[in-house]
């Protein structure tokens, strides 16, 4: 009777585990409306956001990526940080950099750096900048460029890894132009450090939604302070200036999901 009872409690064990896999191969495209404050000139900026791809866990293979991102035109396309943390993974990010190149978006492809990513030092860490860069992202760690669309100016802000202690509130503002204010980060917390850096709209990653969120993602508190508020993933806002967390692509630690789905987000920005 024992043996049965444990050979049925494998069986489930293992059927949870497949189910909680194929979650990592379910990815969600979420479409989000924003209409900032200082709108002037009813436009709109279109914004694909991607995140932690986390390349040593990923089951979104790049020809899925494309297939679902053939019909899209985005003016901007966001990374927001953690690819990959090993030297051998460096070639794996190519094939995913060119379906993103392929789209050609009009205004550019920007990314920042996460926590993972500078796990690698040195040279390997000059080579994933180098490969971002050789593939048409614009590398910003704690910096910005300023673009004109109809007559209006769009700062798009790069705002290294807060979690790392790599953020750089005052250099990455230091060229800010006056204007919309879009950031790009990693690590979201640092939104409750922006009370005297004011945005238009903030994207960022790094909780992957929970990843294994049962009941709770009560493995993140210690992640920071917006954990503890629940906010994880999702739109929220800071002194009423909006952010978007992303659930990201792919996974550490063990590639399953529960609770949560890899993300695409396209993001509509009324300007």
């Amino acid at each position: 009777m024992t043996y049965i009872i444990s050979a049925l409690l494998l069986i489930i064990i293992g059927f949870l585990i497949y189910k909680a896999n194929l979650n990592t191969k379910d990815i969600q495209i979420n479409k989000i409306q924003i209409s900032t404050k200082h709108r002037t000139n009813h436009s709109n900026l279109s914004i694909l956001h991607l995140s932690d791809l986390h390349l040593e866990n990923i089951s979104i293979t790049p020809s899925q990526l494309a297939a679902n991102l053939q019909h899209e035109q985005p003016d901007i396309i966001a990374l927001t940080g953690d690819f990959l943390d090993r030297k051998r993974t460096l070639p794996k990010l190519i094939p995913y950099l060119e379906v993103l190149q392929k789209m050609k978006p009009k205004h550019g492809i920007y990314a920042v750096l996460g926590n993972h990513d500078y796990v690698l030092k040195g040279q390997n860490l000059s080579d994933l900048k180098s490969i971002l860069t050789q593939y048409g992202c614009i590398v910003m760690q704690n910096s910005s460029k300023t673009i004109t669309i109809n007559g209006q100016k769009i700062n798009i802000i790069g705002i290294d890894d807060y979690s790392t202690n790599r953020s750089d509130l005052e250099e990455s503002y230091r060229q800010v132009k006056e204007g919309l204010k879009i950031v790009l980060t990693h690590d979201p917390n640092v939104v409750l450090e922006m009370d005297d850096y004011p945005f238009d709209y903030l994207l960022a990653g790094h909780f992957h939604g929970g990843q294994i969120l049962y009941p709770k993602a009560y493995h993140l508190v210690k992640m920071g302070k917006l954990p503890r508020l629940n906010m994880i993933k999702g739109l929220h806002s800071h002194n009423d200036s909006p952010f978007y967390i992303s659930e990201g692509l792919g996974q550490t630690g063990v590639n399953i999901r529960v609770g949560s789905r890899p993300e695409i987000t396209l993001h509509d920005v009324a300007i």
